[in-house]
C-alpha cells in the first residue's frame, strides 16, 4: 500500500511541484540557521569548527524528521493557548518569541563585540573570545529548534504528504552540508561580511517577534533587503580590491 502510494507520487505532476516548492522554501528558511551556524562557529576552536558546523547541520535535520513524524502535534502548536492584552498566544508563538528574543540577544552582543574590536580581531588569534564546544551547540540546538518548527508548521500548509517534506528536507540540508564550509571560510577572509551576517540575523530575529505577536510580515520583502544588501557588500569588496592592487 505504501509502495503503490509513493509510484502515485511520482507519476502526479502537482507533487513535483509541491516538491519543488519546498525545497525552495527549505533552502530559504535555512539560510538564516547556517549564517547563525557560521557565525557562531568562528567563536569555536579552529580544530572543533568542521565538527560543530556538521552536528548543528545534523541537529537541524534530526529535528525536522522528528517534527514530521509527529505532524499532528506541530499542527495542534498552533491552536491558541494563553490571551495577553488580547492577543492569544499559541505554543508557535511562545518559541517564535524565545528563538526571536535569543537571536536578537545573540546578533547585538557579537555586534558589540565586533565593534568594539574595530572589526579586526582574528578569531584564531590570542585576544579572540572562544564559545566552548558545549556551548555552541547549545545555542545551535536552541535556534535550530525555533527554525525546525517554524519550517515543518510552513510545509504542512503547503502539501499534506509526508514523503514530499521528507524528500524536501533532505535535499535542502545536503545543500546545507556542502555550502557550511564556503559560507564559514568566506565569513572568515571577509570580516565586513560579519557585520552584514550580524544585521541580518538581528532582523530575523526581530521578524520572529514581529510574527509571535501575530504581524504577518510577507519574508519576499526580508530576503529582498538581505539581497540587495549583500550586492551592495559584493561591490564594496570589489572596489577594496581594486584599489588595494
Amino acid at each position: 500500500m505504501v509502495f503503490e502510494n509513493l509510484l502515485a507520487l511520482l507519476s502526479d505532476p502537482s507533487a513535483w511541484v509541491a516538491l519543488l516548492a519546498l525545497i525552495v522554501m527549505e533552502i530559504v528558511l535555512g539560510i538564516d540557521n547556517l549564517v547563525f551556524i557560521a557565525i557562531l562557529t568562528r567563536r569555536v576552536d579552529a580544530s572543533r569548527r568542521a565538527f560543530v558546523r556538521r552536528l548543528g547541520i545534523g541537529l537541524a535535520v534530526v529535528l525536522r524528521l522528528a517534527l514530521l513524524g509527529t505532524v499532528a502535534f506541530v499542527v495542534r502548536l498552533t491552536a491558541p493557548l494563553v490571551t495577553i492584552l488580547g492577543h492569544a498566544f499559541s505554543w508557535r508563538d511562545m518559541i517564535l518569541l524565545a528563538g526571536g528574543l535569543f537571536l536578537v540577544w545573540k546578533a547585538t552582543q557579537e555586534i558589540r563585540h565586533h565593534v568594539e574590536s574595530s572589526g579586526k580581531e582574528d578569531a584564531d588569534g590570542p585576544g579572540a573570545r572562544q564559545v566552548s564546544v558545549g556551548a555552541a551547540i547549545a545555542q545551535i540546538i536552541v535556534l535550530d529548534l525555533v527554525f525546525s518548527i517554524d519550517s515543518i508548521v510552513t510545509a504542512v500548509g503547503m502539501t499534506e504528504h509526508i514523503p514530499i517534506m521528507v524528500a524536501a528536507v533532505l535535499v535542502s540540508v545536503t545543500l546545507m552540508v556542502a555550502a557550511a564550509g564556503p559560507l564559514s571560510a568566506f565569513i572568515g577572509k571577509n570580516p565586513t561580511i560579519v557585520m552584514l551576517a550580524l544585521s541580518f540575523l538581528l532582523m530575523i530575529g526581530m521578524t520572529l517577534i514581529g510574527e509571535a505577536f501575530g504581524a504577518h510580515i510577507d519574508k519576499n520583502y526580508l530576503y529582498a533587503a538581505m539581497g540587495f544588501s549583500a550586492l551592495v557588500e559584493a561591490l564594496n569588496m570589489r572596489a577594496r580590491r581594486r584599489r588595494g592592487g
